[in-house]
């Protein structure tokens, strides 16, 4: 998507009040699509079942029956929430395209997102996802 053709973001704070709000590791990839390194990330390898929500905002991006093992060193999942949880933004920074995900609600950086990649999922997607970005919500059983 591009930003100009994005919806606006329902939770807007200004610099400070992110970094008020926000450790220092999550204001970095958070609001200044950092990336977390690979096998440290928090739900790296959780398989707890439940919701995966914004760490910025809380809003409800990932239930856990989409999350899958791709070893690749972050939180995968074939699919965000139906609707428009995520908006997927294309990204070029790094010389290559890749597809940016962020949290539609406060445009949050979440990670990116690959296809094609050969995952035996129903969408063959991987929305790879940075642990600091997210915060999981355990079912009540």
């Amino acid at each position: 998507m591009d930003p100009a053709t994005e919806p606006a973001p329902k939770v807007v704070k200004s610099d400070a009040e992110w970094r008020a709000q926000l450790t220092p590791a999550e204001y970095q990839v958070l609001r200044k699509a950092g990336t977390e390194r690979p096998f440290t990330g928090e739900y790296t390898d959780t398989k707890t079942q439940g919701v995966y929500s914004c760490r910025a905002c809380g809003a409800e991006l990932f239930r856990s029956d989409t999350k899958f093992e791709s070893h690749c060193g972050w939180p995968s999942f074939f699919t965000p929430l139906a609707g428009d949880a995520v908006i997927e933004r294309v990204d070029t920074s790094l010389g290559m395209r890749r597809v940016e995900v962020l949290c539609a609600t406060c445009h949050s950086h979440l990670g990116h997102v690959f296809e094609g990649e050969g995952y035996p999922t129903p969408t063959d997607l991987r929305y790879c996802i940075n642990s600091i970005s997210l915060r999981l919500e355990p079912d009540a059983s």
